[in-house]
């Protein structure tokens, strides 16, 4: 039954989708933030499961003939569909926060003053706590949903800093590496556009960016979460609602795993690939758990 009604919600998703652009724009790619909303919304409780759908039953504009945003799955890539539109550009600094580093000791740049995904993050849980706009919260829902999973990929949390690249590489997006993944025909791709996609381990988009096969969303969560049980109590590091705790969560990450052991314009070893693999499906799982903590904290 569940996932009959998410496959009606997600029956207009591919016309935005299609416009939207390359998935390497995307945050996790749809794939991932469908694994995160699936796995937070299996642990809402009743009051918050109640709520969420109140307001993700409310269409927004201008993409209210659009069915993809109204159910708490297909809701998680609604703020990357969106962004791309005048009416949102100001939400697009607020998928990520890059914190800067260099390992050559380059000067590292001060971090814009810019709207960030943890400044984000802080205002839109207050909208959904205070606000009696119903409008105004059936947004702020739907950019939770989505950051909650952005701040946990670590290039979206990080800007590697180089003598060549003093300004940093953009979370991975000037920083190119050769995919030699089955879906990567030894192409050249963005290293933040691979870890987007998951190391190639969550689900594929489909044609003309299409959101993935529903089915494939519940047995790839099952595999973050039985690699990674919610009985685990490492996920709480930084408590269940610390946005800047999980942003420099990522950042030691993204240096110690997503930069690590790999080089511009060569393909990554097997050991990478085994490592990052590891690590992304972690980071869905705890973002799941996460989002659901923190939901269940606004409407206990």
């Amino acid at each position: 039954m569940k996932n009959q009604r998410i496959r009606k919600a997600l029956g207009g998703l591919t016309l935005l989708a299609g416009a939207a652009g390359a998935p390497s724009a995307w945050g996790w790619g749809a794939g991932g933030h469908m694994i995160v909303a699936y796995i937070a919304e299996e642990r809402l409780n009743a009051h918050a499961r109640q709520e969420t759908a109140k307001l993700l039953a409310i269409p927004l504009a201008p993409a209210g003939d659009w069915g993809g945003n109204q159910d708490f799955v297909s809701a998680s890539v609604w703020a990357d569909e969106v962004k791309r539109l005048p009416e949102y550009a100001f939400s697009r600094t607020l998928h990520f926060i890059d914190y800067p580093f260099s390992p050559d000791h380059t000067p590292l740049p001060d971090l814009p003053l810019e709207a960030n995904v943890v400044t984000a993050l802080d205002d839109y849980v207050e909208i959904l706590k205070t606000s009696h706009d119903d409008i105004e919260r059936a947004k702020a829902l739907r950019f939770v949903i989505h950051f909650v999973g952005d701040i946990h990929q670590p290039l979206h949390c990080a800007s590697r800093v180089t003598n060549n690249k003093p300004d940093g590489d953009k979370g991975g997006n000037d920083f190119e590496i050769v995919d030699t993944s089955a879906s990567g025909y030894g192409r050249k791709v963005k290293l933040h556009s691979y870890w987007d996609g998951g190391i190639d381990a969550f689900p594929k988009m489909g044609p003309n960016f299409a959101p993935p096969p529903l089915d494939q969303i519940p047995p790839a969560a099952d595999q973050a979460t039985t690699a990674n049980p919610e009985a685990d109590s490492a996920w709480k590091s930084g408590g269940p609602f610390g946005f800047a705790e999980w942003a420099k969560e990522s950042e030691a990450l993204a240096q110690s795993v997503s930069y690590q052991g790999i080089a511009e314009n060569r393909a990554p070893s097997q050991a990478y690939i085994v490592k990052s693999t590891r690590l992304v499906k972690q980071r869905v799982a705890w973002a799941g758990y996460r989002l659901a903590a923190l939901l269940n904290g606004i409407w206990p």
